[in-house]
This record gives structure tokens, C-alpha cells and sequence, in this order.
């Protein structure tokens, strides 16, 4: 696995997309990043404040804003990504569209540099939710979404013939080996004293069942100590594995979950007195309310206040977002010592979590009082840090990858490198229409001609070129059916037989 080739503490100042670009691949255990909200106005810190000075602009235009670059690279490479991008443009406008180009090429680049056990959560509202998780969804894989976090950021408040918008996104994506820890709040009062009603000298208590659905033949199904399960059609169900046996075992029956048989188990359990027995005669098992580690959290988060002027880590900066929320977010998705980035570190409340709960950080922004906030909040925080005098490594220029330094491509895509030859550069357009005037609106893998150049899609020859995507020498007109069996084929030849496998092959 390729190591971060950046020191822990880093704060890059600058655009974050060459910075993220000189990442190593695979080096970064979470992503947790608050980026812009596409809300079509202006931000500023309050004057007074320990961000003061901090602005930005959250409003985006097609023509001022989207790189040329971007467009080629996502076209040729994710081509899924541009159905997003351009779906925006027809549904919401070109301001939606620049928006989400701005993002996708840094989460491309994000999905490259995230090891394949980690996580990504990207901060969001319903502004553009919906869009950035097709957005999300076309770079990660639906498959490795996990869930649409609701943060509760504000308490109730009249907006005009609608219900109150108070809440905030938090797509949340990662693969099946990704770390995660399961984070409890306390259980409430009232639950306490509904559910928890029975006492006796080791504290409060409820009841459950030791049995469970079904009959069965085997020493499940047998009568113990008087009782019989068959004759209500169930059987034993005794706890075995799980939270509730781990504490049992560590803290009043030695070995327990390693008791095989399950008379054995419910013996063990009675000698602890361990079981309430009904009038009726009927065996329940006590669990205690010390046992509980309390209500996991969910997708929802209503128990985390946003940051005001009132709060003790308030910096004014215009979007800040509570330590709370971002330290639940690090403790479940990653381990002490792994690395957490943040791509749009703002004010910092990504890397102060990272480092309270000791892990590494790296960061990037490009507002020029970042680095100064990171320090007055480390110090802020001095009685939590994991070390007394933390170095900060603050650099303006991007790091140079120590990795491959292949570029960011979906896994499916093989690439390989060639000299790129001398000659002219063109860009996306220019290089379409040369080609339709050298070869006509006829597709190179499959020799169909075609009455609307718009069947046709610009794309690489044999193997992608090393940073030569404007090379007319490497860009072939392709059909869609030969685009997509292309994939993997990247000879003309080998396309044009596999082509005639599957009967595409036209005449000449």
C-alpha cells in the first residue's frame, strides 16, 4: 500500500485539485470535507472575529468557472460523471452544472488517493444533495454507498410557504472492509424508566425472552427446569455471541460464551441469577442496564448543536461546523494513527477532530488565514492534543507523488503510457472535427457510416497517452456499441474482430 507522501499536519494553501493530484494513490484512511454548497451567494467571517478576512463566493458560472481540462478528462475517462454533469445542466442550469464539474474532477481525484477500506463523507445541503449523490454514486459506486446522514443544524424557524429548512447532508461512502465503529449516545431518562422498571442488588434491569421462533429436535427443543418451549412452538434461544454475552462473560460468568450446550448455558445463567422467572413459570433472561453502551447512533443528528457566537469554539468563520459532529465521524470510520484529509479545510474543524482523537491530517484551502486559525485552535485545544507542541508543515506548493503516479481512471480502465510524439495540439472539439472531415461521420472500430455526427464519440486509440489527451494522434471516432466493448480493447483491429464476434461489424 503506497504510503501519504506529505508529513502528518500538512496544510496545503492554494486549489486544492493539484494538491490533491500530487497525492500518493491509495494513502488516505478518511476523507471527511466540507466543500461549497452551490447556494448562489457570497460568504464573509464576522470582522471581529478569529477568522476575520475569511470570504468566499459559492456561486458558479459555465464559462468562468469550468477548465477545458476538466470536461476532456471527464469525457474521455467518466463518461458517467458527464451524464450527471450535463443531466444538471438540463434540469437545474449551467450553474449547477459548473458546479458539480468543479467537484467531480477532485472527487475523482479523491476516490484515487482513498485506500480501499476507507470512507468518504462529503458535507452538503438540499441545495445540490440530489445531484452531488448521482455525483457520488457515478465516482465511488452505488454499491459502496452507505448512508444520507441528516444533521439537525439549527432549531425550528418560518420559512415561507414551506416547512423550515433546518437541516444539513452528509453522503457517506466506503467499501465492505472499511473501519467502522459503532458510536452510542446515552440512553434517555425516559427510555431508562419505561424500559429498565426492575431492580435488584446489581442495579436496574429489563427482561427479555429466551426463546425464539420454531420448534426444534434437537437439545433446543427439551423441556428445562419444568418448562417446555415446544408447547408454545418455539425453542431456546439462549445468548451465546454478541454484546450482551461479552459482558457476562467479562463480568460474572468466566468462559461463558465458550459453554457449548445450551442447558449448560441456561444452568450457567441461572446459577448467576441471571434469570426472572414469571409466576407462570416462565424463564426470562435479565439485562442490565450497566451492560448497555446505549442507543447507537443513526442517520439521523439531532443531538449535535451548530457552532454560534455563544459557543467556545466559535471562530466566525462563515460556514464552520461543530467539532462534535466531525469527531463522531473520525471515530467511527477510522483508527488511532490512521490519516484523515480534507480537501476544503476551511476553518479547520476537520483537522482539530483528526488530532484530538489522535489521528494524522492533512489538509488543503485556499484562504489565506487558514494556517493561523489551525494554530490559535490547536492551542485552543492544548489539553487534548496528542502532543504538547504539534508541528505544522504549511506549503504552497503541491507535493510531487513518490507512488506510479498513474492518473485517476475507473478501475475497469487499463492504461498505459507512450512517448508522446511532436506535432499539434488540439483541444476536444477541434479534434472531432478533424476527424469527421479525414474520415467522414463513419465510426473507426465498426466502419459504420453514420447520418448524425452526434453517434459519434471522441476517443483514445490503442493505449491512453501519458498526459497527451490533446494529441490528435492517439483519438479515434467511435460509435457507442464500440466504445464500450473498447473498454479493454484497445487495438483497432482486435476491436473490429471482436466487433465481427458479435455481428457489428458493417459493410464497407
Amino acid at each position: 500500500m503506497p504510503e501519504l507522501n506529505v508529513p502528518n499536519r500538512t496544510l496545503f494553501h492554494g486549489d486544492n485539485l493539484p494538491f490533491l493530484r500530487g497525492l500518493n494513490s491509495e494513502s488516505v484512511h478518511l476523507i471527511a470535507t466540507d466543500p461549497p454548497f452551490n447556494k448562489g451567494r457570497d460568504f464573509h467571517a464576522t470582522p471581529d472575529s478569529l477568522a476575520r478576512g475569511a470570504k468566499f463566493q459559492d456561486r458558479w458560472v459555465w464559462a468562468d468557472d469550468v477548465e477545458g481540462e476538466w470536461v476532456d478528462q471527464i469525457m474521455d475517462d467518466w463518461p458517467k460523471v458527464m451524464n450527471v454533469i450535463n443531466g444538471a445542466r438540463e434540469s437545474f442550469g449551467d450553474d449547477m452544472g459548473a458546479f458539480l464539474c468543479f467537484m467531480a474532477v477532485r472527487l475523482i481525484e479523491m476516490r484515487r488517493v482513498l485506500r480501499k477500506d476507507g470512507s468518504i463523507y462529503l458535507h452538503c445541503d438540499p441545495t445540490a444533495s440530489h445531484y452531488l449523490k448521482q455525483l457520488m454514486d457515478a465516482v465511488f459506486g452505488i454499491d459502496n454507498f452507505r448512508n444520507e446522514i441528516v444533521w439537525k443544524r439549527t432549531s425550528a424557524h418560518s420559512d415561507a410557504k414551506r416547512f423550515a429548512r433546518v437541516s444539513d447532508r452528509l453522503l457517506y461512502y466506503a467499501s465492505s472492509d472499511a473501519t467502522w465503529h459503532t458510536q452510542y449516545l446515552p440512553l434517555g431518562e425516559a427510555y431508562v424508566t419505561r424500559d429498565y422498571r426492575h431492580t435488584d442488588d446489581r442495579g436496574r434491569y429489563r427482561v427479555g425472552d429466551l426463546t425464539g421462533p420454531g420448534l426444534s429436535a434437537g437439545e433446543s427443543g427439551e423441556p428445562w427446569s419444568g418448562y417446555n418451549p415446544g408447547i408454545s412452538g418455539r425453542c431456546w434461544s439462549v445468548p451465546k455471541s454478541g454484546g450482551y454475552a461479552k459482558w457476562i462473560e467479562d463480568n460474572l460468568i468466566p468462559e461463558y460464551t465458550h459453554i457449548q450446550g445450551v442447558h449448560a448455558r441456561l444452568d450457567a445463567l441461572s446459577d448467576a441469577g441471571l434469570i426472572d422467572w414469571t409466576s407462570e413459570g416462565y424463564p426470562r433472561p435479565k439485562r442490565y442496564l450497566e451492560a448497555s453502551k446505549g442507543e447507537a447512533v443513526s442517520d439521523f443528528v439531532g443531538d449535535i448543536l451548530n457552532v454560534n457566537n455563544r459557543s467556545k469554539e466559535h471562530t466566525g468563520y462563515p460556514t464552520q461546523k461543530p467539532l462534535a459532529l466531525y469527531e463522531r465521524i473520525i471515530s467511527a470510520s477510522s483508527n488511532e494513527g490512521d490519516i484523515v484529509l480534507d480537501p476544503f479545510a476551511g476553518c479547520a474543524t476537520t483537522p482539530i477532530a483528526a488530532e484530538r482523537l489522535g489521528r494524522q491530517w492533512v489538509g488543503a484551502d485556499i484562504w489565506d488565514g487558514a494556517l493561523e486559525v489551525v494554530k490559535q485552535r490547536m492551542e485552543d485545544n492544548r489539553q487534548l492534543l496528542t502532543e504538547r507542541d504539534p508541528q505544522i508543515h504549511y506549503i504552497t506548493e503541491p507535493p510531487e507523488r513518490t507512488d506510479d503516479a498513474e492518473k485517476a481512471v475507473p478501475f475497469l480502465q487499463v492504461t498505459e503510457r507512450y512517448k508522446e510524439p511532436a506535432g499539434t495540439k488540439m483541444t476536444r472539439q477541434e479534434m472531432f472535427d478533424h476527424l469527421i472531415a479525414q474520415n467522414g461521420q463513419r465510426c473507426q472500430g465498426c466502419d459504420r457510416t453514420f447520418d448524425d455526427p452526434r453517434y459519434l464519440q471522441l476517443d483514445h486509440n490503442t493505449p491512453r497517452a501519458d498526459g497527451g489527451i490533446n494529441h490528435i494522434t492517439n483519438r479515434v471516432l467511435l460509435c457507442g456499441p464500440c466504445n464500450m466493448l473498447k473498454s479493454n480493447i484497445y487495438t483497432l483491429s482486435g476491436l473490429r474482430r471482436e466487433n465481427a464476434k458479435r455481428g457489428y461489424m458493417a459493410q464497407r
